[in-house]
């Protein structure tokens, strides 16, 4: 918006100034010459040679004579009582005599050598409808002419603001691809943006919760038909001790869904914190170490050796939120790694990279890209782990968004497994 508002006034000057001369020389073009009033100046130099053939004492009787006669404003008056510089007195005596404008009209004055000191002054009013014409066809010209230049200028701002009402409308109409395609001609690329990325956003959102509604609905039928199955298998049975071990199997089916619960509960909430990141700096060798030895325990427990390449460098992040995709991550290696883990890192000017390798089956390459949906499980990877609800890589992929990074999935040329790279950009530059 600071463009528009920088050329939205660099437009108001530039059309006033403008507009402003050109009225001005129009002006100047349109003001009476003094040849429009060549008959008074005849008129009045007829009056002169009469009053100098009469005596100086019948000279104001005969003024007010040819006021009478010929319905004119004369005065004769002394030439000293003029307030005017020598070198418009000098005018007087010339042919075409002195004419002097003031609110109410013209003064043509005029005298010889005969008058001796005196002068005679004609009064000549001004054509009033001619001037307010020219006032009002003035007025009307320099709001016409600011309101082309504001035009012109305004004009790009109402069509990218139609443009944006359009796409508005299309997705409050359900048309959720409608985006707004961006052009260097706009004043407001910043709410272009906005719109697009809030576009984009609630899309996600709402896919997001479908998915969810649709997975949750889906394997929550196993455990609620098992505690059905159980139920009515307890109430059934005579034996005690199995109507026991039939409610044994339901508390593990009850478990089972809080877990679940808990963790799409857990996901749908996972948004909202995307408003609340703190980033930090950490040394990237310290950080990585610091991760390894949080998995240490399941490493010891599955067996896994884990290996480690980090280049010495600084990284400024979100460090909890990192630190739980990464770990995220090496969880997700040791379920799957048959006996080592690679992890390396990488930091430059812009942008941190952390690959975690592993030597276990891998991801099918169809299924590269779809790993980082929520809920998403490879059959052959299915039920693996049994509190695994195919949100673990999607979280990952959510904290990259948050640091406007990507993540993604590829076959490991060290190991053979799977090779999952996070890539954040570097703040601490």
């Amino acid at each position: 918006m600071k463009k528009f508002y920088i050329s939205l006034l660099g437009s108001a000057l530039l059309s006033i100034i403008v507009l402003g001369w050109l009225i001005d020389a129009f002006s100047q073009q349109t003001q009476a010459p003094q040849d429009v009033f060549s008959s008074e100046t005849k008129m009045i130099k007829g009056f002169a040679k009469q009053l100098a053939k009469l005596d100086a004492k019948q000279r104001e009787h005969a003024i007010a004579e040819f006021n009478q006669d010929f319905s004119v404003q004369l005065e004769y008056r002394p030439t000293q009582s003029l307030a005017l510089p020598y070198s418009l007195l000098a005018q007087i005596t010339q042919p075409s005599g002195l004419i002097l404008e003031d609110q109410q009209g013209y003064y043509l004055l005029y005298s010889e050598a005969a008058l001796d000191t005196h002068h005679i002054k004609m009064r000549l009013d001004k054509d009033l409808t001619h001037e307010q014409g020219n006032d009002v066809l003035l007025t009307l010209l320099f709001y016409t002419g600011l309101c082309v230049f504001m035009g012109f200028i305004i004009a790009p701002l109402a069509k990218r603001l139609s443009v944006l009402n359009e796409a508005a409308q299309r997705f409050a109409k359900g048309d959720l691809k409608s985006r707004i395609q961006l052009s260097h001609f706009t004043y407001i690329k910043d709410v272009e943006l906005t719109f697009n990325r809030m576009a984009n956003q609630i899309e996600k959102l709402l896919d997001e919760n479908k998915l969810m509604a649709s997975s949750l609905s889906h394997d929550i039928r196993t455990p609620i038909a098992c505690l059905r199955f159980g139920l009515e298998a307890a109430q059934d049975c005579p034996s005690e001790e199995k109507r026991l071990e039939y409610l044994a199997r339901m508390e593990n089916d009850l478990d089972q869904m809080e877990s679940m619960l808990k963790s799409y509960l857990a996901f749908a909430t996972l948004e909202q914190k995307s408003n609340q990141l703190t980033f930090n700096h950490s040394d990237l060798q310290t950080y990585i170490l610091t991760l390894i030895h949080q998995i240490e325990p399941k490493l010891e427990q599955r067996g896994l050796r884990v290996s480690h390449r980090v280049k010495v460098g600084d990284i400024c992040a979100d460090l909890h939120w990192l630190a739980r995709a990464i770990v995220n991550l090496l969880s997700n290696a040791c379920d799957f790694a048959e006996s080592e883990i690679s992890i390396s890192a990488t930091s430059t000017n812009e942008y941190i990279t952390i690959s975690i390798e592993d030597d276990g089956p891998g991801v099918s390459e169809q299924n590269w890209q779809k790993v980082f949906s929520p809920f998403f499980q490879e059959q052959t990877h299915r039920n693996r782990d049994g509190e695994s609800y195919g949100l673990g890589l999607a979280i990952v992929a959510k904290v990259a968004d948050w640091h406007h990074g990507t993540v993604e999935v590829s076959k490991s040329q060290q190991l053979g497994g799977a090779c999952f790279s996070i890539t954040i950009q570097n703040k601490s530059q």
